[in-house]
């Protein structure tokens, strides 16, 4: 049976995803697995389709050094105990810049381009980037497909992509590109089988997790995002500061002798929930803490997704549902109960019972606004935006051919 890998490589970890490609066009998930701890304590763990373990198993730091030795490890454990060689393998590229608009067959010249966005997407771009040069360099004839979280949110009038800066910056790619638009554009995809009536109205979904943003869609379209020209921008995130004045940054370059890099490593590891709370990035220590500078961080996390929401309202020129997605949105009920709190003034109000059991339908019956919490699936919508060229045509010339 014909399969399809997919691949979210992190700093110090490589999720992937095994799916097999039905006659129909349909996929069915195979394989769930990650190698994590990768340079300390690698470890690969996997699970079948059914939830059962298939590997968990530690190595040496010396025998998974980096990301291309996780790609090695995973992929002979692939296909050599599991005889699973894919005919094609999609990636999750957080950046693709003003040039990539929708899902693109990789080679050496889509791999330069996207080189150059490292800057822009310092803690995702380079470790994304890292097993496709690696399998590129060991299976030239493996066809893969980068999938961008910015992609989605293309549909954006020019007027939202803007800043209030000279045009020709804006020529040159410095615009409002948006991000996890993955994880968004499943939500809108799996909208119309969980609440037609609302799917093709105006949303707000909220993608809360270590990193967060929000995103305003319309009739399944992307019309205005929390996150801008890089993934800083917007709510507050686990290191990340979100929305931020630029003087604040003047301030620590003149003021503080802080050069561009460390600047840079400072907004995007030690800022956020963090930052703030000094306490930890992660929000389950943070609400199991009782150090008020963990409050704190909290508050200002639940505050600024209210004010972020009623911009996107504006946006929308009106709301007809609010979606809960990823880490946080669709396991914590405190803080969606929170956040719902100050969505109050849009005749949003919670069934406290739903809530709590994490329900698909968490608002009351008398809520002007439905909430839904909805789990997003970025590697599905990779596999399925990797199957499509396949199936277009796109990668007609590669497809027979297998990795032996």
């Amino acid at each position: 049976m014909d399969t399809i890998l997919v691949v979210n490589a992190g700093s110090s970890s490589v999720k992937f995803q095994v799916y097999s490609a039905l006659g129909d066009g349909a996929l069915r998930r195979q394989i769930k697995g990650q190698m994590d701890g990768i340079g300390s304590r690698p470890r690969l763990r996997a699970s079948g389709a059914s939830g059962d373990a298939l590997a968990d198993r530690a190595y040496s730091v010396e025998a998974v050094p980096d990301v291309p030795a996780a790609m090695s490890v995973a992929g002979n454990w692939l296909r050599d105990e599991l005889r699973i060689t894919p005919i094609a393998v999609g990636h999750r590229v957080v950046h693709g810049g003003p040039d990539h608009v929708r899902p693109v067959l990789i080679d050496h010249g889509v791999v330069s381009r996207l080189e150059r966005l490292v800057d822009l997407a310092p803690l995702h771009q380079p470790h994304n980037l890292a097993p496709i040069r690696s399998l590129l360099a060991n299976f030239p004839g493996l066809p893969q497909v980068a999938c961008f979280d910015t992609a989605f949110h293309r549909t954006h009038d020019l007027v939202a992509d803007h800043y209030a800066i000279p045009q020709q910056l804006y020529a040159e790619g410095v615009r409002r590109y948006g991000f996890h638009g993955l994880s968004y554009e499943y939500i809108a995809r799996a909208l119309p089988g969980v609440a037609p009536k609302i799917a093709k109205g105006r949303v707000i979904v909220a993608h809360l997790g270590s990193g967060a943003s929000m995103c305003a869609i319309k009739e399944g379209r992307s019309v205005e995002s929390t996150m801008g020209f890089t993934a800083l921008d917007g709510l507050p995130m686990g290191t990340r500061p979100g929305q931020i004045d630029p003087g604040v940054i003047l301030y620590l370059i003149a003021e503080k002798g802080m050069p561009a890099a460390k600047v840079q490593d400072f907004l995007y590891r030690d800022c956020g929930l963090k930052g703030l709370s000094g306490v930890s990035n992660d929000m389950r220590e943070l609400e199991a803490s009782t150090d008020p500078r963990a409050r704190l961080a909290i508050d200002h996390f639940v505050y600024r997704i209210g004010l972020n929401a009623g911009m996107l309202a504006a946006a929308l020129q009106g709301l007809d549902a609010f979606v809960f997605t990823a880490g946080i949105g669709e396991n914590s009920a405190s803080i969606r109960a929170r956040i719902a709190e100050q969505l109050g003034w849009l005749g949003v109000r919670l069934d406290a019972g739903e809530n709590a059991h994490h329900a698909p339908l968490i608002s009351a019956a008398d809520s002007r606004v439905p909430v839904y919490v909805i789990p997003t699936d970025e590697e599905l919508m990779i596999a399925q935006h990797t199957l499509s060229l396949l199936m277009d045509g796109q990668l007609i010339n590669t497809r027979p051919k297998r990795v032996s």
